[in-house]
Order: structure tokens, then sequence, then C-alpha cells
């Protein structure tokens, strides 16, 4: 198979930290285990994470700039964690959008997540803003090949992103897989803030059939219960996009987000969503974004963001491996 992207790399990221506190497995950490990925069809499956380092959405969306550091301060936090099985988990490197060129940007992380999803791994993206969305999602179905059946995106989200914008930013990704599927758009939005999207957007959710969970009412759901909601979300298709968008927590929890929210959802819910959908083995992407690490206190964020890609990963190799 030619590769397209140029991620890939035989060397892993230098933002990879930890400590070795012996050999493997017993002391197995993220750090110690993680591998990098120059040729995805030559490994054996597993989760691949590749970074999405990029401000230009937020940028053009008149937000306050940082995420493009996100990817490797996520890296920073899922060093330390430790790894329970021995499942292949590979850092692809990093897609960099500069000199404002976010097309191309998404073009370049289309490819590199096509060549991951073609040969069988679950491509994790690290954001970045939340534009990384429309490039993964177009990737994924690349990835899949001739006729694929439609994907069912969950994004945890206080944001519908359904903007109608003159260029793509961090606001409008969802509304470019619209443009890109047609019918074949299958979209549900958990943890939504009724006070952070205009009547516009909730129109536009309601005319294009979108699936919208408010804020208050996830969080009055008990985790199992946030987790069957997504369940069901999901349960007439074969594969599921899962999105995360860390400002869907509150800002005590993830402070270092383009924008925090005043309320959120508790983290207990989210992670039962995120590990009921991986525990489905249907997972064939997934993206963690909105990461700012100058806006974060003490890590906090890139803590829980690393928290529920470890909780995933592991939940998906252990469902795929069975």
């Amino acid at each position: 198979m030619t590769h397209h992207s140029n991620t890939f790399a035989d060397s892993l990221p230098d933002a990879w930290t930890g400590r070795v506190d012996g050999p493997n497995p017993d002391h197995a950490l993220w750090y110690t285990t993680i591998q990098p990925l120059p040729d995805p069809a030559d490994a054996p499956p597993g989760v691949a994470l590749v970074g999405f380092a990029s401000d230009e959405g937020i940028s053009r969306n008149h937000g306050r700039p940082g995420a493009v550091d996100g990817p490797d301060s996520i890296r920073g936090s899922l060093g330390w964690l430790a790894v329970h099985d021995e499942h292949p988990r590979y850092d692809a490197g990093t897609v960099r959008v500069d000199d404002a060129d976010l097309e191309g940007g998404h073009d370049r992380l289309a490819r590199a997540v096509a060549d991951i999803v073609a040969a069988g791994h679950l491509p994790v993206v690290l954001g970045g803003g939340h534009e990384a969305a429309f490039g993964s999602h177009k990737g994924l179905r690349d990835g899949l090949g001739g006729n694929p059946p439609t994907p069912a995106i969950v994004n945890l989200d206080a944001h519908l992103d359904l903007r109608q914008a003159d260029r793509p930013n961090n606001g409008t990704p969802f509304r470019q897989i619209v443009e890109l599927v047609g019918e074949d758009f299958d979209y549900t939005v958990l943890g939504v803030s009724p006070a952070d999207n205009t009547r516009f957007l909730f129109d536009s959710a309601e005319r294009l059939n979108v699936s919208v969970t408010l804020d208050d009412e996830l969080a009055a759901l008990s985790p199992d219960e946030a987790a069957d909601l997504a369940l069901k979300a999901a349960e007439e298709r074969e594969i599921v996009h899962l999105s995360i968008d860390l400002d869907v927590m509150s800002a005590a929890v993830a402070p270092g987000v383009t924008s925090p929210a005043a309320v959120g959802v508790p983290v207990a819910n989210i992670r039962a969503i995120c590990t009921a959908l991986a525990k489905t083995g249907k997972l064939r992407l997934v993206d963690v974004v909105e990461l700012n690490p100058h806006l974060d206190v003490d890590k906090r964020t890139a803590r829980v963001a690393a928290r529920l890609i470890h909780e995933i990963a592991a939940a998906h190799l252990a469902a795929i491996a069975a």
C-alpha cells in the first residue's frame, strides 16, 4: 500500500514523558510501551494516536489560541498511565497546520487517518481545535473504501458545531461533514449548552435530524443511563465515530479549553459513555479536541483527556481481541 501522509516516522514525538520502574510487562506504562508507526500496514492492529496541531480554526472563529500545543500536552500526561495489557499502542506523529492553511491540514489529516483505518487500527486524533473532526471523518470514509456503511457520529460537546461560515473553522466541522456525506449524515450530540448555541444552530440541528441531549439532561442521568443513551444512538450502525470536545465538562474539571463550560457534564457520565462505546468494538475513529495547555490549571484538562483515551484504548483493544 502506498502511503501519502508525511506524519508517519520511525521515531516517537519528543513530548512523551514518564519513568521506567523496571522491565515490561510488570511495570508497563504508555511511556514504555508506545511505539512509532512508520507504516500502518506493517503493524499489528492496535490504537494509533495522531496529533492535529491546529489553532487556525479557533483563530478564524475569534477564539483564544493555544490548542496547537494540545497534542503534545496530552502525550505528556498519557505517558504516565499504567498499561495492564499487551495490546499494541502506536503514535503516528502529528499533522501541523502552518501558514493558516487549514484546508491543506484537513487533507493531510484525512490521508493519515485513511491509512490508519485501512490497516485496521483505531485512530485517536489529538487536538487542536474541533476543526480536526472534518479531516478525520473524511479520512475514516476514505480508509473504509468503496461504499462504506454510514458511521454513527457521537459528539460529546457543549456546542453543536453546525455553523455556516465563509471559511471552515472549529465551529463548522459537522456542517462540512453534511456537505461531504449528504443524506448519510447520522449525528448525535450529547451535552449541549443551550446558552452557548443560537436558535439558528438548534434549528439547523432539527432540519438535519440531529439527536440533541442538553447538558442538564445528560447531567441528570446516572453514568449507566448516560452510557445506555449513547449506545442507543449507535445501535443501528456498524461503525462509530466518537468525537470528544473537552469543553463538554465543567471548567472545574477541564479549565484548559477554548470555551470553558460554566455548567458542564459530570466526568463520570463522559467516562461511562466513552467506555461503553469502546466496548462495542464498533469504534473506528476517536477525536479528543480543544485542549489548550496555556489555559490549563495543573494539567487538569490534559490529565482527564489522557484518562479518557487510556480507558477507550483498553476497552476497544479488549473488545476486538475477544
